[in-house]
């Protein structure tokens, strides 16, 4: 496009303010070099052009290992994996010469120092700029001895290359923002210190003093295919479209895809459980909403993607939970549909018992993917505190086991009998994954302040739950959640958008102590 405007301008010029021979004779040479100079630099609407171009054509080649990905959870037949892995292998090494050509550097060196808001560009377009550059930096910062270094020693690889991106940040930092923008370890340390100050006392009370709730009549015989039936219908009235999606079966439920056109959702089935397919496939239709609301006029953009995993956690959370009498409200329209598919469950259960089955605090809580929504938190924050310690320097690899252990008495009242059961039960750290455990509890608590934003704004949402009918909810997180993206650079500017205030810990730790006593008749 570019080359076409010269050529144009050039076959103007002649018939447009042509000097005349003695000016073309006197005129200083500097003068008329520099004048062609900036003829010829291209407008910043024009970088930024250029600059969008190159993006979409990364986002393209992503939404095909998206896919890849999607196939080899799904369906990829066993002989297929070690071919899948050097597809997968050839694909990340075009996505990463595309990422960093130096043609995009320089692009973006043009237009961080121009006036953007000044040259017309929108808020939405001012942002692509900030996240395509924070990007580039980041994946211009490793070479290529290191990254190779980095496969071989993922730990010391990845703090190595969190010290190239920027040596003036703690090296957590770093890691931090990589799955949650914005938020830094001291910030953390606030949010995590006093959730753990409110949970460890109650947790201690409701196993002291408390009577569990029962779940034994939930246990049958589901048939898996009825189940799947069930969940697609679920899906649906939440507001999934399976024109833009796909919901499918995997050993782990989790929600990929290409594009917010082709989004692909999976859950998984227990013939003895039905519970846990029906809360996964709302959990996963969380995450898939999220990715079917992403703002079509920046497709392909920075700017147009989650804001951080935190934030993508919450509305998964949202639908999963809400608040504790919308949540009721809920498996009263739910509970219904369950005897439609399963006319085995008990005529005399009722949506409180089957809400109270639902949150029962495990005991004991040892593993963290088997736990509740009271005792995950802790074991977030378990995870936090150790793996910034050994990222930090002030503990080492040998002490985690016994570290573990320590802690999970003090937080969660147990030990485990193995490192199997402690230590070793993730795969998080094994993987480089430093920084990625404490987006679960953001998304927790973001999520409960956002539903409490959403029942102020929306008039007669409870009503509108107990019907089964959810466009309105679903509406209102697309323009203020999905809709805007990567526009704020923290969760905490997003929830001021949307809710009037940062991450408050207290409203989460509230909504804990108003349901969980109840539940278990303190």
């Amino acid at each position: 496009m570019l080359a076409c405007s010269l050529r144009a301008a050039a076959r103007a010029a002649p018939l447009n303010r042509a000097p005349t021979l003695a000016k073309r004779l006197t005129a200083s040479p500097r003068r008329t070099m520099a004048a062609a100079a900036a003829a010829a630099a291209p407008s910043v609407k024009q970088d930024y052009d250029a600059l969008c171009k190159k993006l979409k054509e990364v986002s393209a080649l992503s939404g095909i290992n998206g896919l890849l990905g999607w196939d080899e959870m799904v369906q990829l037949p066993p002989n297929a994996v070690n071919a899948r892995a050097a597809q997968k292998a050839a694909l990340a090494g075009v996505l990463h010469e595309k990422q960093t050509e130096a043609e995009i550097g320089q692009l973006l060196q043009r237009l961080q120092a121009a006036n953007l808001e000044a040259e017309g560009l929108n808020e939405f377009e001012r942002a692509t700029v900030r996240e395509a550059a924070r990007d580039y930096r980041k994946l211009t910062a490793v070479p290529k001895e290191l990254a190779q270094r980095e496969a071989e020693l993922e730990s010391q690889g990845y703090q190595a290359w969190a010290r190239l991106v920027d040596p003036s940040r703690p090296v957590y930092d770093i890691l931090l923002d990589d799955y949650e923008k914005g938020v830094t370890a001291a910030r953390l340390d606030e949010i995590f210190g006093q959730v753990k100050a409110g949970l460890v006392p109650l947790l201690a009370d409701l196993r002291a003093r408390g009577k569990a709730p029962s779940d034994a009549w939930l246990k049958g015989d589901y048939d898996t295919k009825k189940q799947a039936e069930l969940c697609h219908k679920i899906a649906v009235a939440l507001g999934f479209s399976l024109d833009s999606g796909r919901l499918d079966v995997s050993v782990h439920p989790f929600t990929g895809g290409a594009h917010p056109t082709d989004v692909r959702m999976t859950t998984r089935f227990k013939q003895e459980d039905l519970t846990e397919g029906i809360t996964g496939a709302i959990h996963e239709t969380g995450h898939a909403l999220y990715e079917q609301g992403r703002n079509l006029e920046y497709d392909g953009l920075p700017v147009n993607q989650a804001l951080g995993m935190g934030v993508h956690e919450s509305q998964s959370l949202l639908w999963e939970r809400m608040g504790s009498s919308e949540m009721l409200l809920l498996l009263s329209y739910l509970l219904p549909l369950m005897r439609k598919h399963f006319p085995q469950l008990p005529k005399e259960q009722t949506p409180e018992d089957l809400y109270a089955a639902l949150n029962i605090i495990k005991e004991p809580s040892m593993i963290r993917v088997e736990s509740d929504e009271v005792t995950y938190p802790l074991h977030i924050i378990l995870r936090y505190e150790l793996e910034k310690a050994l990222v930090e320097g002030s503990i080492e690899v040998k002490d985690l086991p016994r570290l573990w252990n320590e802690k999970m008495k003090e937080y969660l009242g147990c030990e485990p009998e193995s490192d199997a059961r402690g230590v070793l039960q993730d795969v998080h750290w094994s993987a480089g994954l430093f920084g990625y455990f404490p987006t679960y509890s953001l998304g927790a608590m973001y999520a409960t302040q956002i539903f409490k934003a959403a029942e102020k704004e929306l008039p007669g949402l409870a009503d509108d739950i107990a019907a089964g009918k959810f466009e309105r909810l679903k509406g209102w997180l697309n323009e203020k959640i999905h809709k805007v993206g990567s526009l704020p650079t923290s969760g905490d500017e997003l929830m001021v958008a949307v809710t009037g205030a940062p991450l408050q810990p207290q409203v989460f730790l509230d909504y804990l102590k108003d349901k969980y006593p109840a539940l278990y008749q303190l």
